[in-house]
């Protein structure tokens, strides 16, 4: 499914307004970009850590990791980007 990026959390990697493209399959793993279900709301970050140890982290330094209890919150990976309008400023992180 496709989702627009809001809010600067996730800059500079990803802008506001941007286009993400999340596979709900896709294999969470250290460094991936995901969508997760946490603390009550919807969250858009990178996922570091090993198991017993994950948290999710946002590029943008003002903004606190978040402990991540496991992967069950994952609800998908990230696997490209793309500016509207743009089709050369689209990336893939697959």
């Amino acid at each position: 499914f496709v989702l627009m990026v809001l809010g600067d959390s996730m800059a500079p990697e990803f802008a506001e307004g941007e286009i993400i493209i999340i596979e709900p399959e896709g294999l969470a793993r250290d460094g991936s970009f995901v969508l997760a279900w946490h603390r009550e709301e919807w969250t858009f970050r990178q996922l570091l850590g090993r198991p017993g140890d994950w948290r999710l982290h946002a590029l943008n330094p003002a903004f606190a990791d978040q402990p991540l209890d496991d992967l069950g919150a994952v609800r998908g990976v990230i696997i490209q980007k793309a500016l509207p309008g743009r089709r050369r400023a689209s990336k893939r992180y697959i």
